[in-house]
């Protein structure tokens, strides 16, 4: 599942911005306004990765809480559990995020690891039984990162543990060791989320991605964008033909 067009990438942003322009004729002002607003909090600067998620609703969960703190990208690894998403869960949170999944033969844990630090991310997993940081020591100015949570049953995998440059753990004062997977990513970008958004750090989203994610949430929202966009195009293409 990825909700990242690549025709949108393949679009010169004066095209963009057109088409843009085009869709919203057909979507009340407010709703444009909302999706507007919705985008100057958003952010990369964070991801989340869900590693091999036994119980789908957990990862719906989650996913929905990463869609409330402005978290776009979602990350999902398929070792042995395939995920979908539970819609009584999620509560429409997905068609709103970019979310990728590895889902290969084999050494799915290390291709997000990979590529996540191809695209500059630090790694940081989550456990309980993490001595490196609480998560209230946490550093955030030290780059963008990517939060890495393990299953239900066994937590992170050997792999993702020996590439992650900090294990973060959720301080608790009770007798039980660890919190629900859900409710620990939530706990997570909601204290992270509120410490990015009260700094100095540049995490929101250049005007590139916005434009882009733009025009990808209203062909979410106008059934025959498609057809709109045709008329569009086509019409720059004629004003083109007779400059």
């Amino acid at each position: 599942m990825n909700r990242k067009p690549s025709d949108i990438f393949e679009l010169s942003p004066q095209i963009v911005q057109g088409l843009i322009g085009a869709l919203s004729e057909c979507v009340l002002e407010k709703r444009v306004e909302l999706f507007q607003s919705i985008l100057e909090e958003r952010t990369r600067y964070v991801t989340v990765v869900l590693e091999d998620i036994h119980q789908s609703q957990n990862a719906s969960a989650a996913i929905r809480s990463c869609e409330c703190f402005g978290i776009q990208d979602i990350h999902i690894i398929e070792n042995n559990h395939k995920f979908s998403v539970n819609p009584k869960v999620s509560m429409g949170a997905a068609k709103w995020l970019n979310i990728y999944k590895y889902n290969h033969k084999q050494n799915n844990s290390l291709e997000a690891v990979e590529h996540l630090k191809r695209e500059g991310y630090r790694i940081v997993g989550t456990s309980p039984h993490a001595s490196d940081v609480s998560l209230d020591n946490f550093s955030i100015e030290k780059g963008k990162f990517a939060l890495f949570f393990g299953n239900e049953l066994n937590g992170l995998s050997e792999i993702v543990l020996k590439n992650s440059s900090e294990i973060v753990k959720i301080p608790t004062v009770g007798f039980t060791e660890s919190l629900n997977l859900s409710v620990s990513v939530a706990i997570c970008i909601h204290k992270l989320t509120a410490r990015l958004r009260n700094s100095a750090i540049d995490y929101r989203l250049t005007e590139r991605e916005k434009a882009i994610l733009l025009l990808q949430w209203l062909r979410l929202t106008v059934k025959s964008w498609r057809s709109i966009e045709k008329r569009f195009l086509a019409e720059q293409l004629f004003h083109n033909i007779n400059k």
